[in-house]
Order: C-alpha cells, then sequence, then structure tokens
C-alpha cells in the first residue's frame, strides 16, 4: 500500500470510529484486537493485515471494501472557522457536538500557549553537597520522556508520534539556542541537542556558527550521533507595511526602525552581527539589539503586534505571522545525540519516529520548511 493510501485508511477508519462514538480502546475490544493495532492504522504508521481488517470493518457495522477500499481522496468536511479566512491555511480539525470546528494555525496559535501539565513540584534544594540539585515532589509516576533543546520551533511535532509508540515515550522541549543546547546535552540535561552546524567539515565558519569538529573538541568532548531535522531560511521578518520601503538591514537601520534581536548564541543574532559588519555598524548603535527574544515565533510575535519593527527570524516564522520576510541565509537544523544517549529507549524511539510519515507530512505542511532532512544521519568527518 502506497504512503499516500495509508494516511487515507488511517484517516477514513479514525472518522468511522468517532462518527459512532467508540474510543481506540473499545473499537479494539469489539474488534478482538489491540488498542496499538488500531492506532497505527489510524496515524497511517502500518497498514492492516487481513484479519484485522475484517475485524475492524466487522465491529464498525462496514464492508472492507467502505473501510479499506480503493485510495482515494478524504470527503472533504463542512467545518465553523473560528477565525479569518486564507487560502491555504493550516487548521486543527476538531469534531464538537454534530459538527466540525477549524482552527487556525497561525499566528498566536501556531503554538502551544497555555498552561502545560506539570510532572512535579519544586519543593527545595536536594541538600548540601549536591549543588544544582533539587528535591520534586512528583505529580503522578514519572515516565520515559525524550528531552531535547533548541530553537526550532517544529521539535513540539515529534510528541504525537512518541506518544503512539508501544510503550509510548513523553516529550519535553526545552526551546534555547544552540551553544545553550550543547552546553546541556555536555551536561547530561537533555537527550538531544538542536543546532545549527556549518554546511561542510573544514569550511570556514561564520560567527557564532557551530562546526561540526566542535563536537569533539569540547563542545560535546565524548562524540555522538548527528540525524537532520529540517532546513529553512532566516532573514529579515517586518510587517507589510514596511515591506514596500525596505530592501535590507541597510534601509532599517537609515529609517531608525527598531530591531527585536535574539539571544546570544542564537543563529539568528549571528546572521544579524554578520550582516551589521557588513555595513561597518555596531550593535550598540542599533534601536533594540540589546533585546532578547527566546525564539523565532517570539522575534515574529514582536513584530506582528508592534513591540519592534523588524528582526531576523525564519521564514516559517515569518509566514506564521503574515508578515514580510528578506532572505539573508540558507540554514539547517540539525539532531545531535550525545554517544552516552544512543542507547537509551527514549533515543531509540526518537530515531523511529523521525522516518514517520505523520512527521515528514506535518514538516512538509508547514510553509518555508524543507523536510527532506529528516532522519538522515550526518556524516563529521
Amino acid at each position: 500500500m502506497s504512503r499516500a493510501a495509508e494516511l487515507v485508511t488511517g484517516t477514513r477508519l479514525r472518522l468511522a470510529r468517532q462518527a459512532r462514538g467508540l474510543s481506540q480502546q473499545q473499537l479494539a475490544g469489539m474488534a478482538k484486537v489491540t488498542r496499538q493495532a488500531v492506532s497505527a492504522v489510524e496515524s497511517g504508521q502500518s497498514d492492516p493485515s487481513l484479519r484485522v481488517a475484517l475485524a475492524l470493518a466487522q465491529a464498525l457495522g462496514m464492508t472492507v471494501d467502505e473501510l479499506f477500499g480503493a485510495e482515494g481522496a478524504i470527503p472533504a468536511v463542512t467545518a465553523s472557522l473560528a477565525g479569518p479566512a486564507r487560502e491555504p491555511q493550516r487548521v486543527t480539525l476538531a469534531p464538537v457536538a454534530d459538527s466540525f470546528v477549524a482552527l487556525p494555525l497561525a499566528g498566536p496559535t501556531v503554538s502551544r500557549a497555555g498552561f502545560l501539565p506539570a510532572g512535579g513540584m519544586v519543593t527545595g534544594p536536594a541538600g548540601a553537597g549536591e549543588p544544582g540539585q533539587v528535591r520534586v515532589h512528583p505529580i503522578g509516576p514519572p515516565k520515559p520522556t525524550l528531552v531535547a533543546a533548541g530553537c526550532d520551533p517544529a521539535l513540539p511535532l515529534l510528541a504525537e508520534p512518541l506518544s503512539l509508540l508501544d510503550p509510548p515515550v513523553g516529550f519535553s522541549w526545552w526551546p534555547c539556542a544552540s551553544r545553550e543546547a550543547l552546553r546541556l546535552a555536555r551536561a547530561g540535561l537533555v537527550h538531544v541537542a538542536g543546532v545549527h552546524l556549518s554546511g561542510q567539515p573544514g569550511a570556514s565558519k561564520e560567527p557564532g556558527q557551530l562546526a561540526p569538529g566542535q563536537l569533539a573538541e569540547g563542545q560535546l568532548a565524548e562524540g555522538g550521533e548527528v540525524i537532520g531535522f529540517s532546513a529553512w531560511r532566516e532573514g529579515l521578518v517586518l510587517r507589510q507595511a514596511e515591506a514596500g520601503r525596505v530592501t535590507g538591514l541597510g534601509d532599517i537601520i537609515e529609517a531608525r526602525l527598531r530591531l527585536v534581536n535574539r539571544e546570544p548564541g542564537a543563529e539568528a543574532r549571528s546572521v544579524l552581527d554578520r550582516e551589521l559588519a557588513n555595513l561597518g555598524i555596531a550593535g550598540e548603535q542599533v534601536p533594540g539589539y540589546e533585546t532578547r527574544a527566546t525564539g523565532h515565533l517570539q522575534v515574529a510575535e514582536a513584530v506582528a503586534t508592534g513591540l519592534a519593527d523588524a528582526g531576523v527570524a525564519s521564514e516559517p516564522a515569518a509566514l506564521a505571522y503574515g508578515l514580510a520576510f528578506l532572505p539573508l541565509a540558507a540554514e539547517r537544523f540539525d539532531l545531535v545525540i550525545p554517544a552516552s544517549q544512543w542507547a537509551s529507549r527514549e533515543v531509540q524511539a526518537l530515531v523511529k519516529v523521525l522516518s514517520s510519515r505523520w512527521l515528514l507530512d506535518q514538516l512538509g505542511s508547514l510553509p518555508g520548511y524543507d523536510p527532506s532532512p529528516c532522519g538522515q544521519h550526518v556524516s563529521l568527518s
């Protein structure tokens, strides 16, 4: 079965199940199959065997052909759009009562802006002689969780396929710049560090960029594996009203527009510093240079809400907020896995889901993202 057919099959099964008000566990019980088997088919991770297909169709009161028939487009549904209409537009589609609601994934709603569930509460320091250690009272039993650090706001997409594994693995993301992500990995505080590596081993390194050799020269002394995740363009983001009179950073400086900057060690800050150096301008002369936004989406949000006039961020962030974009550099975002973490259950789960069809399709659905590096091992020799 083709990739597209499996995705169509999975969506058809999920819609049929939801239309009958059944959970995955309830359907699995009726069909006498495992919940994991239902989940794998619905997520497009596998196609059902003949036995499973017959059992699921019978439990839903359908024929196998109706449920898993010839490949074709999923019928469109009518949904109430909770926000302004744009085409094309990424949305979350959710059944509410007897209809569907489409929630636009743009601007602030492109990320999870609400409270996240906590795994525990810090109750105090661990004790004398244990600097940096704290006592935590768990809220529920701790569970296997992949901990990743890095600046790519697409990293939380890993949570869904990790949750569908048997047994499932949780996901926790610490947004930060490349250098901080590597520091956390070196300290054993994360399983994986998301970084921007310079293009080729031995190539000249721009200020702030991480050369592959640095992984073995103090940044990650134990060595490790590097796997690709995504690629995008980095550049100036600004409101559409300013786009007509701005062709580059020089115009922004001349017009005394206010910038929003990233934290030291961020690749976007390095790109800005390089452009300023080319113009012979010191950062201290630029309004807003000392500001520190903690991510691409935060830079775009600051510009969109008028807190700043321009900044350096990824093209996907600019598009998510409907901003103008002037490209300055092409970037790759790779995942560095310390050697000590490679055999862990969490990292092996990550390696498995990096090639999942669902993740690749989600990355591909994000305007401005190039998912082609995802899952590719990067040579550092």
